[in-house]
Order: C-alpha cells, then structure tokens, then sequence
C-alpha cells in the first residue's frame, strides 16, 4: 500500500493489550510494548487491580477490570501470567480474535496447552511462544545457523540457577508459588527443548532422572536419530551457576554465544507476531510448538514422580 506520494505506507500499529502486573511484566514486558514503533500499548488487566492500575499509571494506559472488554480493545494480547492461567484466558483471547503472544511454558497440562493451541487455529490468529534464546541477539541467529547444518550427533544444553539455593541473592522470581511448585523443570526446560529441537528434530522419547535439590537430568532422544542431555536446576551453588548449549557431530563442536538483553528478545518476538498477522505465516514458536514442548515436559514430570493431575 502506498500513500498519494507514492511512498509505502505504514501499517497501523497492532493494538496490544497486557495480562499481567508481576516482575515479569513490569521489567519485560511493558516497556517492551511501550518502546515497540508498530505496537500500540493498549491497556493492562491484572488479578490484583491496584497494580494493574499502577503499571498502567506508568505507561499512560488504560486499565481493565473485566478481561474480556480489554480483548474487545486489542488486536492482540500479550501475556505475563502463571502458566495454568495463562491458558484458559488464551483460549478466550483466541475465540474473541485476539493474536497471542504467549508466555513460556503455555500450559503445564498438555490438554491445556493444546487447547490454547486448537483455539488460535480455529479462530485464525497467529500466535508466538517467547522462548526467549529463539528472538535474543546472538543466540537466536546462531540456532538458526545450527539448524541448516546436517550430521549434528549430539548436543548438550545446562540451565543452573540459584533462585531457591539458600544464601544466595534475592531474586523477585523466587516468590512465584508456580516456579516454587514446579521447579527448574518447567520454568527453564522449555529454553533447552527451543534450543535443542530446531537442530536436532522433534523429540521422540524422553528419559527423566532426579538431581541434587530441585535438578532434573533428561536424555532425548530426536527424530533426526542424534541423542541430547539437558540438566535443569534452580538450587545450584552460586559457583556452578550458568547456561550453556553445544552441538557435537560432522560440523563440529559449536558452543551457543551469549545472550543479549531481555527486552531486545522481547522486541524480536513482537517483531515475529507482526510478521505472522500480515504474513498470515505461523511462526516456528508458535501454540502448537509451545504444546508439544509441555507434551516432553509432562513426560519427564510423570517419570519423577510429581505429576499430580
């Protein structure tokens, strides 16, 4: 479309509407929204309504009180919310025709999450799981590098935090009562399965093994016939503390670059839903990927032992 000068004209921005007032959405989220040049920061909904309107207060934007009105304002809703909220609002979100920019895990009851999944299809809106290292500078070019290479035998990812080892410094992450439920499993599993399934293939068996504290060893196993380990853990010695990805087979050994700022990832991912609404292309992170990331990660819970739908 061009305008009477004949210069492109630019799209209007997409309206965008956030669920969600917690860390997550203050630090990440909503300035992410508020700085985004074809996004408009449309309006906050909370489950505590004085810090929906705190945060919306900040950015000058509306609040709701009643969900759906906010979904009836947007084209699309971005979420900061528990996983097993998250879900059930999605589908609304979906049937209201809201495109979803979800949150990481999508639910952590595979039903639900492919609920949210069959939701967006039905209604035909685009959808994008932000698994943060698929959008991050640096890490999210190089998984696409590793992707179009062939012959890749193994790969290995870590993901040790010190959220609930004792002693160690205070995180606003540690109050979550879903991550205290859940662990490291199911807040940072969903980063190492986005790393590993792009390169290696979808995963078709998973073997799960407790760990010191809250950590969990899996062994995958990938459609491509190549095999990975993750090692998931929130209660690490502040000493052994980090992330890390590497790919091993005929192309190498190759190690994931570190990560850039969180709300440059966030940009990307809108970046990407923007691309998919006026594409009408899916992305690769979308709610069906993100359910059958929750599918893996259910397997693993059902073999520790915690799973108790």
């Amino acid at each position: 479309m061009t305008d009477a000068s004949g210069t492109a004209a630019r799209p209007a921005p997409l309206r965008i509407g956030l669920l969600g007032t917690g860390p997550w959405a203050v630090a990440a989220h909503a300035p992410a929204l508020a700085a985004h040049p074809d996004v408009e920061f449309a309006g906050v909904w909370g489950r505590r309504p004085e810090a929906a309107a705190a945060l919306a207060a900040e950015h000058a934007v509306p609040v709701y009180d009643d969900v759906d009105a906010l979904f009836a304002a947007c084209d699309a809703v971005a979420f900061a919310l528990p996983p097993d909220v998250q879900a059930p609002l999605a589908v609304r979100a979906a049937r209201a025709g809201c495109h979803l920019l979800l949150d990481k895990p999508v639910a952590t009851d595979p039903g639900h999450a492919r609920e949210v999944a069959d939701a967006a299809g039905r209604a035909g809106v685009a959808s994008v799981v932000f698994f943060t290292l698929r959008f991050a500078p640096g890490p999210a070019g190089w998984i696409a590098d590793q992707a179009g290479l062939e012959g890749w035998f193994t790969g290995r990812a870590h993901w040790l935090g010190t959220l609930f080892t004792p002693g160690a410094a205070p995180s606003p992450y540690a109050a979550s009562p879903w991550r205290r439920e859940k662990g490291a499993l199911w807040d940072v599993g969903p980063h190492a399965l986005s790393v590993l399934v792009p390169v290696l293939g979808e995963v078709t068996r998973v073997t799960a093994a407790p760990g010191p504290g809250d950590t969990v060893h899996l062994v995958l196993r990938h459609a491509s016939g190549a095999s990975a380990t993750a090692t998931l853990g929130f209660t690490a010695p502040p000493a052994a503390a980090g992330v890390g990805v590497e790919f091993l087979g005929e192309p190498g050994v190759v190690a994931m670059p570190e990560s850039g700022g969180v709300e440059e990832a966030l940009a990307a991912a809108l970046d990407a839903l923007l691309h998919a609404v006026r594409d009408g292309v899916p992305h690769p992170c979308d709610a069906a990927f993100g359910a059958r990331v929750t599918e893996v990660l259910a397997e693993a819970e059902r073999q520790l032992g915690k799973d108790d739908r």
